[in-house]
């Protein structure tokens, strides 16, 4: 399934509370259930302002429905296309 990295722009982001976070992750486990399509909230990072989420799901249109229905910000969203990490330096092709 793709795999998308989402960022979303909140003013004040890194001084969210952990109440505040389960919230969101709460919101946002009630908008995937409701699509009723394969989707999948891997994981989210905080840094300053915004938020990047990495989702897995069919299309960038049910990304936008996801952030809709939870509503979120969802400033851009972007496939991923490659992996990679400091093992790579070992996996070269011949």
């Amino acid at each position: 399934m793709p795999r998308f990295i989402i960022e979303r722009e909140i003013e004040g982001a890194e001084n969210l509370t952990i109440d505040q976070l389960a919230e969101i992750a709460s919101t946002s486990n009630k908008a995937v259930a409701s699509l009723g399509v394969p989707y999948t909230w891997v994981t989210s990072y905080v840094a300053g302002d915004k938020i990047y989420c990495v989702h897995e799901t069919e299309d960038v249109e049910t990304i936008v429905e996801h952030a809709r229905r939870g509503g979120f910000p969802c400033n851009l969203v972007a496939v991923v296309t490659n992996e990679f990490g400091p093992h790579t330096a070992n996996e070269r092709s011949a």
